[in-house]
């Protein structure tokens, strides 16, 4: 590896008014644990005569901060939540919030370790996404950034799948992919990106303060992007087919990371 460097649909920007729901136990429980779910949750829907474990947990936490919750049929749930799985409740709450690049490197310095930044380039399936911040916080990532156009933002779809995971991995909206990628860069990153002719992922060296590129689910890295990318990486396939799901490659890589950021002691 060279030398590293010195140190739903797509959301519109007008989303003030808008509200989105948090859907399914895992992620409401997640955000009404956060210590801004008291300006951030409007309302707790929780589906009448439900006798699930965690409606105690709700009914703790919804008391400890003064949220209002309302019994409603489970008719009422399955029309909010378009027919997915609800399990019984969903929180309408503000809009979801993004972070600045700043946060996301802020994240990094508190924990004292060198950043780890995901890079979505165009990512369109919020279950991809979702998918994609639940592995990412599970090895560490410390923030994500996706584009404001043409690609999924954070929604409640989104949130569900991520199963709360959307309450603890920052995510930054830019612009201006290829230009954010410049500065990451001026900041001291290494940029890597998946590519069929890149290098093995299992001899990828990924210490240090690293961005990794995670492409569109048809079209891969798009060709601007393509070319602020240090080193290209890809993941051997001997079956029939010859790619993988964006969440799926995004978690092999992910954890390749992990497994050179945080090696195994050696066995004594």
């Amino acid at each position: 590896m060279p030398e590293k460097r010195a140190p739903k649909p797509v959301e519109t920007e007008n989303t003030e008014e808008q509200t989105d729901f948090v859907i399914g136990k895992h992620a409401s429980i997640e955000t009404l644990k956060a210590p801004d779910a008291t300006t951030k949750v409007n309302k707790i829907f929780l589906q009448d005569g439900l006798k699930a474990d965690f409606v105690h947990d709700v009914l703790k936490l919804a008391k400890e901060k003064r949220l209002v919750i309302q019994n409603v049929p489970k008719n009422k749930l399955d029309l909010l939540s378009d027919r997915q799985n609800h399990q019984g409740i969903i929180l309408a709450i503000a809009p979801f919030e993004y972070a600045t690049i700043d946060d996301i490197f802020a994240k990094a310095a508190a924990k004292d370790e060198p950043p780890f930044i995901l890079i979505l380039d165009n990512l369109e399936d919020p279950h991809n996404l979702g998918s994609i911040m639940r592995t990412a916080d599970a090895v560490g990532v410390h923030g994500i950034i996706i584009p404001k156009h043409r690609a999924v933002g954070l929604t409640s779809t989104v949130a569900k799948t991520s199963t709360g995971a959307i309450e603890h991995v920052p995510v930054a909206r830019v612009t201006n992919l290829t230009q954010e990628i410049k500065k990451l860069k001026e900041r001291g990153l290494w940029i890597f990106g998946t590519d069929m002719a890149g290098a093995d992922y299992r001899q990828w060296d990924a210490t240090g303060p690293i961005g990794l590129i995670i492409g569109n689910e048809g079209k891969g890295l798009s060709p601007i992007i393509k070319k602020e990318v240090d080193q290209t990486l890809t993941i051997p396939m001997v079956g029939h087919v010859q790619s993988l799901n964006a969440s799926v490659a995004a978690g092999v890589l992910m954890y390749q990371a992990y497994n050179s950021r945080q090696p195994l002691a050696p066995k004594v």
